[in-house]
């Protein structure tokens, strides 16, 4: 039987998107790895100024929620971030690097937003409660797009002791921001519609 043009066609750029996909899978090489891996080390800069930044900035919002339980989530999420802080030290170790902060941009923008709702928002409400944990979720959302991805470049860059510690730290994360919304939806929001 013969073989029209388009199936050959077809079936050649289907083996050319199949060596494609499997060229994509293939270690990096070394000059790519050496620019993922400096760019994986700015990164690292970058949330360890962030983790830094919210061990000065949680007992700020700690002290300005209404909410016993609120106050506490943030509480004991300042005793994680302290945590997070030390392991990242910890891979600046393993990467034989000196612990080196580089402002994150991003969040310092969240944390700023975070002071402004105290400011705006009247003091012993649940609406103030609200936006605290508006903003909480803000910064650990951040966090957990952060160190998700940092963790997949780890093991991309076959370090996996390094990996295995991001991957840590962020399950406490989505621990972080499961419990702001245990909050918010188990009691703060609707005490904040009486307001």
């Amino acid at each position: 039987m013969a073989t029209s043009h388009t199936q050959k066609t077809t079936a050649a750029s289907h083996s050319k998107a199949a060596n494609t996909t499997k060229s994509r899978k293939t270690a990096p090489s070394k000059e790519e790895e050496g620019k993922l891996k400096e760019f994986f080390h700015d990164e690292i800069k970058d949330i360890y100024w962030a983790e830094k930044k919210l061990v000065q900035t949680l007992p700020k919002l700690a002290k300005a929620a209404t909410s016993e339980e609120l106050r506490s989530a943030f509480t004991n999420h300042l005793e994680e971030t302290k945590e997070h802080v030390s392991r990242l030290e910890q891979v600046f170790e393993l990467m034989g690097e000196k612990a080196q902060a580089k402002k994150c941009d991003a969040m310092e923008g969240i944390t700023e937003e975070g002071a402004s709702v105290i400011e705006d928002t009247d003091e012993g409400t649940s609406t103030r409660d609200v936006a605290l944990i508006l903003a909480g979720q803000k910064a650990e959302h951040y966090e957990i797009a952060t160190y998700g991805g940092l963790a997949q470049i780890a093991k991309t860059l076959g370090l996996e002791e390094i990996a295995s510690i991001l991957e840590t730290t962020l399950e406490e994360e989505k621990n972080a921001d499961s419990t702001l919304t245990e909050l918010a939806e188990g009691s703060v929001n609707d005490k904040a519609t009486t307001e």
